[in-house]
């Protein structure tokens, strides 16, 4: 039950950052492949905190929120003011800025050996530590984020970011400042990824850069893509799907000399399968081109 259990608390954090991404990339048409290091962001801020002045997850929250859209601000800024490809290149660029600082910077972040230790959260002096409360406390999360996201993307904000996807010279054309519609968005989507990462950590009681590399941002916009961009209903599915599939591959009696090639083969396979059948993913309403 604890293994069920703990499938079902990284679907809700990936969930989270799903929904967080797919607010960039599937409503904006912001193709971003910076995601992983605000989730990196949120879980070294909690960690560092908790760790070394032993302040609560509700004072390291939004620290790392405010850190992660800081960050996510200064990035977007001079990036956002290039297209297509540069942009693409610009964000790997950033990612790999983070990789690095979450790598070597090894007096802070504690370097390859990451940061142990990380208590788990305690609300009113009681201690969160199975994996039902974490359920239960990361499903809240999820729902609210969730919920947010709902009703951002169904106001006048939400339609003009859609606008910016489908056609950026007509938006502008009608008076938006797009580039700011851009920066914000880019802020909500990292400070939305840092409570992702926030959540992880206290769940994982240990965090170090390879949770956080380029591989994992492309792992997150496949959730996107998979589940379907633009569409928030998207982003839960695809969060489901995606890790939901490389568990299910675990109980195919591949020989344990082989298995965790095996697996990676197989789970490419079935998703270059599925982009190849359905381009705009599951439930998606836009395709990226």
């Amino acid at each position: 039950m604890a293994y069920f259990f703990h499938i079902i608390i990284l679907i809700n954090i990936y969930i989270i950052i799903a929904i967080s991404l797919n607010l960039i990339a599937g409503y904006t048409g912001i193709f971003s492949i910076a995601h992983a290091g605000f989730y990196g962001i949120g879980a070294y801020v909690v960690a560092l905190m908790s760790v070394h002045f032993g302040t609560s997850f509700f004072v390291n929250l939004p620290c790392s929120i405010l850190i992660s859209g800081l960050v996510a601000a200064i990035l977007a800024i001079p990036a956002l003011r290039i297209h297509d490809d540069y942009l693409v290149i610009a964000t790997f660029g950033f990612q790999m800025i983070l990789f690095s600082i979450f790598n070597n910077w090894v007096s802070l972040t504690g370097g390859p050996l990451g940061i142990p230790g990380i208590p788990k959260i305690q609300i009113f002096g009681l201690t969160i530590d199975s994996h039902f409360e974490y359920l239960i406390f990361t499903g809240l999360f999820a729902i609210a984020i969730y919920s947010i996201a709902k009703r951002l993307v169904g106001s006048p904000f939400g339609r003009v970011l859609k606008a910016i996807r489908e056609d950026e010279i007509f938006a502008q054309s009608l008076g938006k400042n797009v580039t700011k519609y851009k920066i914000l968005i880019f802020v909500i989507g990292g400070i939305m990824a840092a409570i992702a990462g926030a959540l992880y950590a206290h769940y994982i009681t240990f965090v170090d850069p390879t949770s956080f590399t380029i591989l994992e941002s492309i792992f997150m916009i496949s959730i996107v893509i998979i589940g379907g961009a633009g569409r928030l209903a998207g982003s839960v599915l695809g969060a489901i799907v995606l890790i939901v599939i490389p568990e299910l591959l675990r109980f195919l009696g591949i020989p344990s000399a082989i298995a965790a090639n095996m697996r990676q083969m197989i789970y490419g396979a079935l998703l270059v399968l599925f982009i190849y059948l359905r381009p705009k993913g599951i439930i998606g309403e836009y395709e990226f081109k």
